[in-house]
């Protein structure tokens, strides 16, 4: 065991093997030594604005070979990265940046920050400055992501290990060392942002893109050979639905994982059949990783919906008066780390908790008798529609299987009669078009009659980002009256 920090495993593995390539973004390769002197000369501008050992420094860059840079020179100097969407709303961003108290704002117009020093999205620390290591500091945590804006208050959420890793031991979860990972999702969300930079500071090269592209992200498997991929079940329909899929050769893909949001069941089993059951790994847990599941593809389907048994921590499912509930019954998910260990804490949040101390992220679902876990949806999503329960994401998986759908959402819309009726809105491939009774016609072979949405609505974009997620709470409340009635 060699235990180092994030900032020195960089220099490390660009003083190994200084021209192998370390990050490749848009068609752009930046080596390891590359990297590491752009890291190097960010962390003395950096400290020169006033960074300090402990800070949290707020990064709202797109996925770049400088987004990396940029949070290597933050673990340089001790600080804790802080990525944000480089499209953040300004009042979004400043709520996070107060929350932070972050020295510098990297990826952000200086009239939006007034006394902080703000670098743009084109900045570049001096030629100047020496790109000679830096004296070796560790970060008391490694990463402090955030969750809430418009769908809530924005809080962070701190991780508990500090910035370090063994950069001799297996960096796990199928990842290899010296390997090539693709990982085309937005780095301001925690997985992606977590095992690519991990995966970097462990050699491995990293394949992504500003933005994701189903057919750009096969190419990239097959030029660079990836042995690791990071997806979402946005990404996952898009490739699928590539005319020319068969054409590109995945061979080189030992491990597939797929996470952050609900995955289609009709669209887990053609991946299945496509790539091979035993090379897809599905994973929940929140950022906060209490608790969490892994389910490897052929075990799936033999227990086809699971996103698996607990595999670290603990998880239980209780109803709303607290009380667990036998196997099969759908309630509140409530998780707790091993015992003994802390793996986050909250600025800006208190976690939810039971009278026990188990904590919750707000997800319904159930576990069967033999401890596999089913997901149903998020609590603060579930539509109460004449006295039954409703999970939007069962809608949405129903109604992106429609081959012209691209992307989904189903909410729930003040209704006089049934208190809730559930609203469609969906965004369609390129090209396509459809008929509402058609589409009521296919759901119908999917959903039973109450599920289906009443009312439909065509948006003109996508309504999911390159992460899978949808804002639900924000896309009823543009829906709704100030007196609570619907303007559907």
């Amino acid at each position: 065991m060699a235990i180092v920090s994030l900032g020195r495993a960089l220099t490390n593995i660009a003083a190994a093997d200084p021209h192998r390539p370390a990050v490749t973004s848009d068609g752009v390769t930046t080596t390891r030594a590359e990297l590491e002197s752009l890291a190097n000369r960010m962390a003395r501008a950096f400290e020169a604005m006033g960074v300090k050992q402990g800070d949290y420094v707020t990064i709202g860059l797109p996925n770049s070979a400088k987004f990396y840079a940029a949070a290597f020179a933050v673990w340089k100097l001790g600080a804790v990265p802080q990525p944000v969407s480089p499209r953040l709303p300004i009042r979004e961003r400043q709520a996070i940046v107060e929350l932070a108290n972050s020295p510098i704002v990297v990826g952000a117009d200086g009239e939006a920050h007034p006394g902080r020093p703000c670098l743009s999205l084109d900045w570049m620390p001096d030629e100047s400055l020496s790109d000679a290591p830096l004296e070796d500091r560790i970060p008391p945590a490694w990463k402090a992501p955030t969750s809430g804006g418009s769908t809530g208050r924005p809080k962070l959420i701190v991780a508990s290990d500090p910035g370090v890793l063994d950069d001799e031991g297996d960096p796990g979860q199928g990842v290899q060392r010296n390997g090539v990972m693709m990982v085309p999702g937005p780095m301001y969300h925690n997985a992606p942002f977590s095992y690519s930079s991990r995966g970097l500071a462990n050699g491995n090269h990293v394949v992504t893109m500003p933005r994701f592209d189903a057919e750009k992200t096969m190419q990239g498997i097959q030029e660079h050979k990836a042995d690791w991929m990071l997806l979402v079940p946005t990404m996952m329909l898009r490739m699928w639905r590539v005319a020319e899929r068969e054409s590109y050769d995945m061979s080189s893909l030992r491990v597939i994982w797929h996470m952050a949001a609900p995955c289609p069941m009709w669209l887990k089993e053609v991946w299945i059949e496509w790539l091979g059951g035993e090379r897809i790994f599905e994973l929940y847990a929140g950022t906060e990783a209490q608790a969490v599941t892994i389910i490897r593809g052929d075990d799936w389907m033999a227990h086809k919906g699971s996103v698996g048994r607990c595999v670290i921590g603990e998880m239980k499912v209780l109803d709303e008066n607290g009380n667990q509930v036998e196997p099969g019954t759908v309630g509140e998910i409530y998780m707790r780390p091993p015992a003994g260990r802390e793996t986050y804490k909250y600025i800006g949040a208190e976690p939810k908790k039971s009278s026990d101390g188990w904590e919750s992220l707000g997800d319904m679902g159930y576990m069967d008798a033999d401890g596999y876990v089913y997901l149903s949806d998020r609590l603060s999503d579930m539509i109460l529609s004449g006295g039954a329960n409703i999970y939007p994401a069962e809608i949405e998986a129903a109604m992106e299987e429609h081959p012209a759908i691209s992307s989904s959402a189903a909410i729930g819309l003040p209704d006089e009669d049934l208190g809730s009726k559930v609203h469609g809105l969906i965004y369609l491939s390129p090209g396509e078009t459809v008929d509402l009774d058609e589409l009521r016609a296919f759901l119908a072979e999917r959903l039973v009659r109450y599920k289906i949405p009443r009312t439909f609505e065509i948006m003109s974009e996508s309504l999911r980002d390159d992460a899978g997620k949808v804002r639900r709470s924000a896309l009823r409340a543009e829906r709704v009256n100030p007196d609570g009635t619907s303007k559907i």
